[in-house]
């Protein structure tokens, strides 16, 4: 082991686990027994048959310890990533290394009960025992046609790679990986529960996706920074500041978002007369109270640690808000378990059925300018990356620091082009007409892109953020610098890498029957339009970004990239709109939209969407290449004027000659 390697010093038991046992065996007791007290009309309600009391309960129990192994397993993640520092050399120090080890134990715990919960949901989903299930032959038939049976054997996989992962990881960088994973970990679930299906899905999943993401952080953070504390670790103080401010941010994501999940499931009428509601009231006033333990947490327990060095009062506070959290998790696992009640209203249609809401009229020019409808994900993303590049904006001027306007410009614009292709009336036909959903596609990989690109927000933060200094723990700005010069940006932006990924995707979404599957699925759009972004991103970031970048193209490299993507753009619209076969024919005809019966001249439509479309942005990078050509060059123009002017050329002349000179006599024989 090298000599920086992290080691276990003596330092006294922890304590928690104590804490955790009863906590979660609480917690599953109590979300037993809120989904025995709903009854059997839950099922009734659903058109599913009754299993056995055994698999009924045993579920819940599993999806409680499930849901605790996950949180535990983020939120150590969380911790040795963040909020405590590694050791100069990269490797992490004796708390993240203590983390990781405790992130290994919650995906035990994690992987164990996503294994479990796929036969007990198809038990469940089925109305038989559990041993009659388990049967191979059953169990890979029901398996096969369950979506949220499949969705716990994802999770049982992804958790099963965090746990094999952590057994070895060492280093800072493979820890930002394995959380990242992890966290990916958590959406297979959430998008093919309850929210997923019925109207106004979309805005339910993606509300439900924000909700336990921001649980997660939260509460597996807060038994980490407990579990640090009790072994009284170093860099106690700065882990406790860290997480106070991430506690804050995942209460009011928490908050909206449960607000937002429980207005489009339930009227506010039946918030007080129905069994699922009382449940949404329940998990709403544990909620409230620990936002009081973490007010309190912020102005007692981390001012006690930053005073005195004592942690006594984070201890105290973090183990009663722990123990809130973990029945909070029985409450909200018998609330995944019931069923919104019934409304009374008209069942949703087809297309209602399919997309989440319903698609009204034809499109028309004012339709798709005004007809908005807020996309939770991608919406919020982009607002809020327009307020962090407005705060960091106002910061510099603040300090007297110049920043171009234009930049400002280009990168609220892009947030802007992304805020209108999603929630815009494009966003909201995009899922049900293709030439829609391609310039929609075109807006998020083609336009959005350079626009951000060029807003340059890595120099801004860089200038914005303050440096952590020589001996003080990495912050913000040092953690963005990791991740511009880590391996993982190197081999995006390789150019060849780069192009294959941008001019690839169409070919391989399109051609493949990739788009054909991925229509059905709400997350499949979230995947390709988050994915439609980033690829453009990485692609225009060598050739147009003035930001650092791992890699430095020469400007004639720059424009040899730009113009080798561009036959491949032309020539995907031509296929499209010369195929005779339909992308998407059983969707759309599933959908049954009587102004688009002819899907092929929509598709071709597409097709000529694609290819008009996707030359104009890249005349636009063009262009701005080569401006920025030209402003390098007379840059260099001045420097070689000025060393004439200060007689310093003739000596830099001079000084490469030698170096020329001593390469090409090592390189003789």
């Amino acid at each position: 082991m090298p000599v920086d390697s992290p080691t276990e010093t003596r330092r006294p038991r922890s304590g928690l686990a104590p804490l955790l046992v009863v906590g979660g065996l609480l917690a599953a007791l109590i979300g037993a027994a809120l989904v025995a007290a709903s009854g059997s009309d839950r099922y009734l309600i659903q058109g599913l048959p009754t299993p056995d009391a055994f698999t009924e309960h045993a579920l819940t129990v599993v999806r409680v310890l499930t849901e605790i192994g996950c949180v535990i397993t983020v939120g150590s993640l969380l911790f040795a990533a963040f909020l405590v520092p590694p050791q100069k050399s990269g490797v992490l120090d004796v708390g993240g290394y203590a983390a990781v080890r405790m992130a290994t134990w919650g995906a035990v715990v994690w992987f164990v009960g996503a294994l479990a919960s796929a036969p007990f949901t198809a038990a469940d989903a089925v109305g038989r025992d559990i041993t009659t299930v388990l049967r191979a032959d059953v169990l890979l038939q029901l398996v096969g046609t369950l979506s949220q049976a499949q969705a716990w054997l994802l999770t049982a996989a992804i958790a099963l790679v965090v746990l094999v992962a952590t057994r070895f990881v060492l280093t800072w960088g493979w820890t930002v990986a394995l959380f990242v994973i992890a966290v990916v970990g958590i959406v297979p679930v959430a998008v093919t529960g309850h929210s997923s299906s019925g109207g106004q899905h979309d805005m339910a999943t993606n509300s439900l996706l924000f909700h336990l993401v921001a649980a997660a952080l939260w509460v597996g953070g807060l038994v980490a920074l407990l579990a640090h504390g009790r072994r009284r670790a170093d860099h106690l103080g700065l882990a406790a500041k860290r997480f106070s401010q991430v506690a804050l941010v995942c209460w009011i994501v928490m908050a909206i978002s449960g607000v937002v999940n429980a207005w489009v499931r339930l009227p506010i009428g039946d918030l007080f007369t129905s069994w699922y509601g009382g449940l949404v009231l329940a998990k709403t006033a544990a909620l409230l109270v620990l936002g009081v333990f973490g007010y309190l947490q912020r102005e007692r327990g981390v001012r006690e640690v930053a005073e005195t060095g004592s942690g006594r009062a984070l201890a105290r506070l973090a183990a009663v808000e722990v123990l809130i959290m973990l029945l909070t998790i029985g409450i909200a696992a018998a609330l995944a378990r019931t069923p919104p009640p019934e409304t009374g209203a008209a069942e949703p249609d087809r297309v209602e059925l399919a997309l989440g809401y319903p698609i009204g009229e034809a499109p028309t020019l004012g339709r798709l300018l005004f007809s908005w409808r807020f996309d939770l994900v991608f919406g919020t993303i982009a607002i809020a990356l327009a307020l962090i590049y407005l705060r960091g904006f106002l910061k510099l001027r603040a300090k007297g620091i110049a920043w171009p306007v234009g930049r400002l410009v280009s990168w609220l614009a892009g947030c802007f082009v992304v805020l209108f292709a999603t929630s815009s009336g494009f966003g909201r036909y995009s899922p049900a007409m293709f030439s829609i959903h391609m310039e929609a596609h075109m807006m998020l990989s083609m336009l959005a892109p350079v626009l951000l690109v060029l807003g340059a927000p890595v120099t801004l933060a860089m200038r914005a953020l303050p440096a952590a200094g020589k001996d003080a723990p990495p912050g913000a700005r040092e953690w963005l610098l990791a991740f511009v010069h880590s391996p993982v940006s190197r081999v995006l932006t390789h150019p060849v890498v780069a192009l294959v990924l941008f001019v690839g995707s169409f070919y391989g979404l399109y051609l493949t029957g990739l788009f054909d599957s991925a229509l059905d699925e709400h997350w499949a759009h979230l995947v390709m339009n988050a994915h439609f972004l980033l690829v453009g991103y990485i692609f225009y970031w060598p050739v147009i970004g003035t930001d650092p970048a791992p890699r430095r193209l020469p400007h004639l490299g720059r424009l040899g990239l730009v113009f080798a993507s561009m036959p491949f753009h032309a020539f995907f619209g031509v296929i499209l709109m010369s195929t005779q076969t339909v992308i998407g024919e059983r969707f759309y005809q599933g959908l049954g939209l009587p102004w688009n019966t002819d899907l092929l001249a929509d598709q071709r439509l597409g097709g000529g969407i694609a290819w008009a479309s996707g030359e104009i942005p890249l005349l636009v990078v063009l262009i701005a290449l080569l401006v920025q050509w030209s402003r390098a060059d007379d840059r260099e123009a001045r420097r070689s004027d000025r060393r004439v002017d200060e007689g310093t050329a003739d000596d830099l002349d001079a000084y490469n000659a030698m170096l020329r000179q001593l390469a090409e006599g090592k390189n003789q024989p």
